[in-house]
Order: structure tokens, then sequence, then C-alpha cells
């Protein structure tokens, strides 16, 4: 591939929501997995984790869960109770219905160790970027195979639901999920012009 096509893949790549049935092979989903594998990571620590979700139970039930917690949290922000319906439904709605799902974790377990709570903290987000930029060689390589695919950071607000619903060590620490498909939708979107955010020297 030449640098023209590579880079026309990262400009028509989208958060895409909506799928067809058409389930995602196996085969491919390893191959995504493969390529997030290849990315870049601090100390080449490789923090990432996935769990990788093709059932329709298993998909409802994370949904479910995740759902509740979402409910709770909603009802207690105040959130009229047919506003607060809306949003659960809508979460719900996305993950269940989605062919594939793909669960990011973090694990900070071969990470360094540092006594003062700076060095730590900047040894977490090390990780933390590790796992992201895993996810966009995923990305970019789902979108290159047909398929589309939207980053969805709810996990982050019930990380010790999603790890007792998939049964997961305690050192995983949810970052985000993607839900995997084949679009039944074309969208559109725009960049801000880059020199608004852009300082050289």
């Amino acid at each position: 591939m030449n640098a023209d096509a590579l880079f026309a893949i990262m400009k028509t790549r989208r958060s895409v929501r909506k799928y067809t049935d058409r389930p995602v092979p196996e085969a491919i989903l390893q191959r995504l997995l493969k390529a997030a594998q290849w990315g870049p990571s601090a100390h080449n620590r490789q923090p990432w984790r996935w769990a990788v979700l093709t059932t329709a139970d298993r998909r409802a039930s994370l949904a479910a869960a995740m759902g509740a917690r979402f409910r709770a949290d909603l009802e207690a922000d105040g959130l009229p109770l047919d506003k607060v319906e809306r949003m659960v439904v809508r979460s719900y709605q996305r993950i269940s219905t989605a062919p594939a799902v793909i669960v990011l974790f973090l694990s900070m377990a071969d990470m360094d160790r540092y006594p003062d709570p700076g060095r730590q903290e900047a040894e977490r987000v090390m990780a933390i970027q590790s796992v992201a930029l895993a996810a966009q060689n995923l990305l970019l390589l789902a979108h290159a195979e047909g398929l589309g695919v939207c980053w969805m950071c709810a996990p982050l607000f019930c990380p010790d639901v999603v790890r007792a619903e998939l049964d997961l060590p305690d050192d995983w620490e949810a970052q985000g999920l993607l839900t995997v498909g084949y679009p039944a939708e074309e969208r559109v979107s725009e960049r801000a012009v880059l020199e608004a955010k852009l300082r050289w020297y």
C-alpha cells in the first residue's frame, strides 16, 4: 500500500453506529486484533487486553449489566425518567445489536512501578496511551476490511460491572468498547481547520 492509499483510509474512516445483520467472520476479528498488537506501547510492555463478544446472549447480558449502572447514575443525576429510559435503551441497543463487540482493557501488571505518585500516574497514562494506539491500528484495518466500528467510552463509568460480567482478572481495567459490523449507514464527518490547532516553532 502506498502513502496516498493509507491516508485515504485514515480520512474516510468514520464512527459507524448502525450495522447490517451480516456476522463478522472470526478470521477477520482475529486479523483486527493482530493488527492492534503491532501498535506502539510504552517500554514495549503491550498493556492491552481484549474481550471479544460474538454471541447475542453475551452482548445482551453485558449491555443489560452496564445499562443498570447507567440508569442508576442518570437517576442519581436527577434526569427526568423518560429521558433516562431513552438514553439507557439507546445504549443497550447499540451494544446488543452489533454483530461483534470488542472491549478494550489495560493491565498495569507488566508496567514499571515507582515510589512516588507523580511518576506512577505518568506510567498509567503511558499504558492508557498504548491501548489507544493499539486500538487505532484496529480501527484503520477494520475500515480497510469494509467494516464499521464505533468506540464507546461507557465501560470507563462502570469498569467493575464489566469485569464482573465477563469474569475477568482484577488487573483488567476497562477502557472502552468497540461495536463492530458491516455498515448500514454512511456517515459524514468534518475536521477543524488544522491551523486553528497548530503551532509551528
